[in-house]
C-alpha cells in the first residue's frame, strides 16, 4: 500500500515567529469591539469591578501588617487599648468580602459575555460562510480557514478573559512593586532575575504549539471525518456490511498516533525546560526571603513589615508569573483569533458591472452562448462551448451519460459559479447583472443530492422557503403538489414530527418518501424558472412518472429544466437537449431525436429493451 504523505510533514518548516505572534495582537482591538458591542453594560460592569479589585491584594497585605504591628505593640503595653486592633481587623474584613462579591461579579460577567460571544461569533461564521462562493467552498485551502475559525471558539473566550485579568493583574502588580520599592528596593532586582527566564520559555513554546496546530490542520479535520463515519448511524450499516471497523479504527489510530508523538516532543520539551527555569525563580525567591529575615534580625524593619513584604514579594512573583504565562496564552490565542477575523474578512467576489433589475415577468427565456468552464484547479473543460435557447414556459430536458455536464450547466444557471467563457442571458441581459439573491429567489430547485435536515417535517418543507415556516396553507399545498402528504399522513405527530434519528422521538424516512419531502420544497415557492436535477431517483418507475406528470401539469406556463436518466420521464418535455463530453450534441422533441437516430435514439432504445 503506497505510503501516504501527511501535509503536516511538508509543512514543518512553516514556524510561526515571534514577529507573527507580535502582528496577530492587532486583532485584539477588534475582538474587543465585538465583546463591547455584545454588551456594553455587562463589559463596563466587569472593567469597573476588575479595577477596583485590583488593588485589595496590597490593601489586605498592608492591613495584615498593621494587625501584627498592633498586637506586638499592645504587647508590650501595660495598659492596653485594642480599639485600634479591632478597627484595623474590620476593615480587612470589609475588603476580604468586597474582593469575593468583587470577584463573583467578575466571574458570572466573564461567564456571559463568553457565552454571548461564542454564541454571536459562531453565528457570523454560519452568516459568512453562506456570501461565499460554491467554489470557495469547495476548496480544501478554504475548508482549512473554516476548520480554525470554527473550532476554536474556546480560545476567543479564554483570550477575552485572559486580556482582562490582564489589566487587573497590572495595576495589582503596580500596587505591590510600589509597596516593595518603598521598603527594599533590590527586591524588585531579584524578583525580575526569577521570571524573565520562565518568560522567554513560555513566549517560545506557544508559537511552537500555534505552528503545530495550524500545521495539522488538514489531518485534525480528518480525524473529526474518521470519527463522524466510524460512530455514526448513517455509516452503521456499511460499516458493518463491508467490515470497515478495523480500517477505520487502524487509521485513526494512525494519524492521531502521529499527532500525539509530535504533541508529547513538543510538551517534554517545554516542561523540561519549565523546570530548569522554575528552579531559578524558586532560588531567587528564597534569596529575597533571607535579605527579609537579616533585615528584620537587624531591627531594620518590623515584624509587620517582614508579613508585608515576604507576602508582598511571593504575590507579587506569582502575578508576575500569571502575568507572563497569560500573556503567552493571549499571544497564541491572538493567533487564533487572527484565523477567526481572515476567515470572517474574506472577500467576497464581486463582478464590478452595474446591478440591473430583473424582469418581473420572464419574455423571451434563456439563451446559452458559447459556454465553457473547467473547475477551479483543473484544467480540463467541463463544458465546451454549449450554445442553445431555453424558451420563457418552456420544459427542457437535460440528457447525457454521468460526467457529460448536466448539473455543472445547471450550477452555472444558478450562478455557483463563473463561466470561464461565454455567457447566459435572461430575456437579453447578462445574468451577472442581476443581484445574485434576487435573481436566484426567481428559481425553484432541488438537486439529486438534496440535503435531509434532522428538523421537523413541516421545517423540511419550509426550507423551499422558510420565512413561511408558519404558513400551514402554503406548507400543505406544497407537500399535496409533491405527493408529501402522504408522508405526513404515515406519521405519529404529522407535520410536526421530528425527522432523523440524531433527536429524541426522531422518525427515519425511506428514499423514497425524503424525495417527495425535497420535491415539496420547489414547490413552496411561485417560482418563475423550476429546476429537478434527478430528484426522483429514488421512486419506482412507475411513482416517478406519477411525479413528472403532476409537475408537468402544476407548472403550466413556467420555464422548467428536467435532469432524469428515465426515458419515460424525458419524453414528457417539450425539448431534449443530449449533452456528450460537455457539447450540445442533440437538441429537439423526443419525435425528433427518435428519428435522427443518434445518441437519445440509442438510449432510448437501450432503456426500453430493459423492461421487455
Amino acid at each position: 500500500m503506497a505510503k501516504r504523505v501527511f501535509k503536516s510533514i511538508t509543512e514543518q518548516n512553516n514556524t510561526t515567529s515571534f514577529k507573527d505572534t507580535f502582528k496577530a495582537m492587532k486583532s485584539i482591538p477588534g475582538f474587543f469591539s465585538e465583546i463591547y458591542q455584545i454588551s456594553p453594560v455587562l463589559f463596563i460592569t466587569n472593567i469597573i469591578a476588575r479595577l477596583i479589585n485590583a488593588f485589595s491584594t496590597v490593601l489586605i497585605l498592608w492591613t495584615g501588617k498593621l494587625i501584627i504591628d498592633e498586637v506586638i505593640h499592645q504587647l508590650s503595653l501595660s495598659e492596653r487599648n485594642l480599639h485600634q486592633l479591632w478597627l484595623y481587623v474590620a476593615v480587612e474584613f470589609v475588603i476580604v468580602i468586597l474582593s469575593d462579591i468583587l470577584g463573583r461579579v467578575i466571574n458570572l460577567t466573564d461567564g456571559l459575555m463568553g457565552d454571548m460571544y461564542s454564541n454571536i461569533s459562531s453565528e457570523k461564521i454560519i452568516r459568512k460562510t453562506s456570501e461565499l462562493s460554491i467554489a470557495q467552498l469547495e476548496d480544501p485551502d478554504f475548508y482549512d480557514k473554516l476548520e480554525r475559525a470554527r473550532t476554536q471558539t474556546n480560545r476567543r473566550v479564554d483570550l477575552m478573559s485572559n486580556i482582562l485579568s490582564q489589566i487587573e493583574g497590572l495595576i495589582t502588580i503596580t500596587t505591590l512593586i510600589a509597596g516593595l520599592i518603598y521598603f527594599a528596593p533590590i527586591l524588585i532586582i531579584i524578583l525580575v532575575i526569577s521570571i524573565i527566564p520562565s518568560f522567554i520559555n513560555e513566549t517560545r513554546f506557544s508559537s511552537s504549539r500555534y505552528t503545530l496546530a495550524r500545521s495539522w490542520t488538514t489531518e485534525r479535520r480528518e480525524l473529526d471525518y474518521l470519527r463522524f463515519i466510524g460512530a455514526n448511524s448513517d455509516t452503521a450499516k456499511e460499516v458493518k456490511l463491508f467490515g470497515l471497523t478495523a480500517f477505520i479504527a487502524n487509521r485513526f489510530k494512525d494519524l492521531s498516533d502521529k499527532y500525539y508523538q509530535l504533541t508529547k516532543s513538543l510538551s517534554i520539551r517545554q516542561n523540561a525546560f519549565g523546570a530548569i527555569f522554575n528552579i531559578l525563580g524558586v532560588m531567587a525567591y528564597y534569596a529575597a526571603y533571607v535579605f527579609i529575615i537579616t533585615q528584620v534580625l537587624a531591627s531594620i524593619i518590623t515584624i509587620g513589615e517582614l508579613t508585608f513584604l515576604s507576602g508582598s514579594f511571593n504575590r507579587l512573583r506569582n502575578n508576575l508569573q500569571q502575568l507572563f504565562t497569560r500573556f503567552t496564552k493571549t499571544s497564541e490565542s491572538a493567533l487564533y483569533l487572527k484565523d477567526y477575523f481572515d476567515f470572517i474578512d474574506l472577500e467576497v467576489a464581486e463582478l464590478n458591472v452595474q446591478k440591473m433589475t430583473i424582469p418581473e415577468k420572464i419574455t423571451k427565456g434563456f439563451e446559452v452562448r458559447d459556454l465553457h468552464f473547467s473547475y477551479p484547479g483543473m484544467e480540463e473543460e467541463v463544458l465546451k462551448g454549449v450554445a442553445f435557447d431555453l424558451k420563457a414556459g418552456e420544459k427542457m430536458a437535460f440528457v447525457g451519460q454521468n460526467g457529460a455536464g448536466k448539473t455543472t450547466l445547471i450550477k452555472l444557471f444558478l450562478r455557483f459559479y463563473e463561466p470561464t467563457k461565454g455567457e447566459i442571458l435572461l430575456d437579453g441581459i447578462n445574468i451577472n447583472r442581476f443581484d445574485v439573491d434576487e435573481y436566484r429567489d426567481r428559481f425553484g430547485v432541488i438537486f439529486q443530492d438534496f440535503f435531509k435536515y434532522e428538523f421537523t417535517l413541516r421545517e423540511n418543507i419550509a426550507v423551499g422557503k422558510i420565512e413561511e415556516v408558519q404558513n400551514d396553507a402554503l406548507i400543505e399545498d406544497a407537500a399535496a403538489k409533491s405527493l408529501a402528504h402522504q408522508v405526513v399522513s404515515e406519521m405519529a405527530d404529522g407535520i410536526e414530527q421530528q425527522l432523523g434519528k440524531r433527536f429524541y422521538n426522531g422518525q427515519e424516512l425511506s428514499g423514497g418518501q425524503w424525495q417527495k419531502v425535497a420535491l415539496a420544497r420547489a414547490y413552496m415557492k411561485d417560482a418563475d424558472v423550476m429546476i429537478l436535477d434527478e430528484p426522483t431517483s429514488a421512486l419506482d418507475a412507475q411513482a416517478e412518472y406519477d411525479v413528472f406528470e403532476r409537475f408537468i401539469g402544476l407548472t403550466k406556463g413556467k420555464t422548467s429544466i428536467i435532469i432524469s436518466h428515465r426515458f419515460s420521464t424525458v419524453r414528457m418535455a417539450d425539448r431534449i437537449l443530449v449533452l456528450k463530453d460537455g457539447k450540445v450534441l442533440e437538441l429537439g422533441t423526443h419525435e425528433e431525436l427518435m428519428s435522427d437516430k443518434k445518441l437519445y435514439a440509442n438510449l432510448f432504445e437501450l432503456q426500453a429493451k430493459g423492461y421487455q
